[in-house]
């Protein structure tokens, strides 16, 4: 089984047991994480409902992207800047794709009814 999940303005196509890099997230390595904002689910060619479908995930390591150069010249003004970021990530390994366990609200007790039956006034002749 399949399903499509959006995170950090970002959409991944997960499977049970796949691995995948999101951005930044709370937690620490080994911490459970459920991502609940499922777009698409599936088995084969086959789409599934994804009303109150969720994907359950473990944290593997909190890690650091590939160091970007931002250079900045412009050209006979000496004017040079240059600059590096290294965005934070998330490893997530999928656990599992599958229903959440939806707790039954305590349904309220019922008010008694008022006896609305009011005698009317006897006609008078």
């Amino acid at each position: 089984m399949f399903a499509i999940v959006r995170t950090g303005g970002k959409q991944y196509r997960v499977a049970a047991g796949d691995k995948i890099v999101v951005e930044k997230m709370d937690g620490d390595a080994g911490s459970s994480v459920t991502l609940g904002d499922v777009l698409l689910a599936g088995e084969g060619s086959d789409l599934k409902s994804v009303a109150g479908l969720t994907v359950a995930a473990e944290i593997v390591a909190q890690a650091k992207g590939e160091k970007v150069i931002v250079f900045k010249k412009r050209r006979r003004h000496n004017y040079r800047r240059k600059n590096g970021h290294r965005q934070n990530h998330t490893i997530l390994k999928i656990v599992s794709i599958g229903a959440v366990e939806e707790k039954k609200a305590k349904a309220a007790p019922k008010a008694k009814k008022a006896d609305t039956t009011t005698e009317a006034p006897a006609a008078q002749a």
